[in-house]
């Protein structure tokens, strides 16, 4: 019943900047962390950017300094604001959350997953 709905994702120049955005919604308790993750064409899915409920964060090597997460709680929604994107940054991006469906019941959920596409 738990749903994360990912847009945002689009074909963007190299040095551009792009946004990405994802909605929890359906029948759940608690989100206790969200974050998002990306897989590039015959690469494995890493993290990217995570964010716990007191808005701590942290960030792949690869994007600090230029990504950036952040969460509206009262909206139960999550962003990542890519900027000085590269062509390597390419790949689909998922959401994702850890989730109380029931007070004593949390699983991991995932978005679709949406592309982006850094290329000149």
């Amino acid at each position: 019943q738990v749903e994360l709905v990912e847009s945002g994702g689009g074909l963007v120049q190299p040095g551009g900047s792009l946004t990405l955005s994802c909605a929890v919604s359906g029948s759940f308790f608690q989100i206790v962390s969200l974050g998002w993750y990306r897989q590039a064409p015959g690469s494995q899915r890493e993290m990217v950017a995570t964010i716990n409920s007191g808005h701590a964060t942290n960030y792949a090597d690869s994007v600090k300094g230029r990504f950036a997460i952040s969460r509206d709680n009262a909206a139960n929604t999550v962003s990542l604001q890519m900027n000085v994107l590269k062509p390597e940054d390419t790949a689909v991006y998922y959401c994702t959350g850890r989730i109380y469906s029931t007070p004593f019941q949390f699983d991991d959920y995932w978005g679709q997953g949406t592309q982006v596409t850094v290329s000149s």
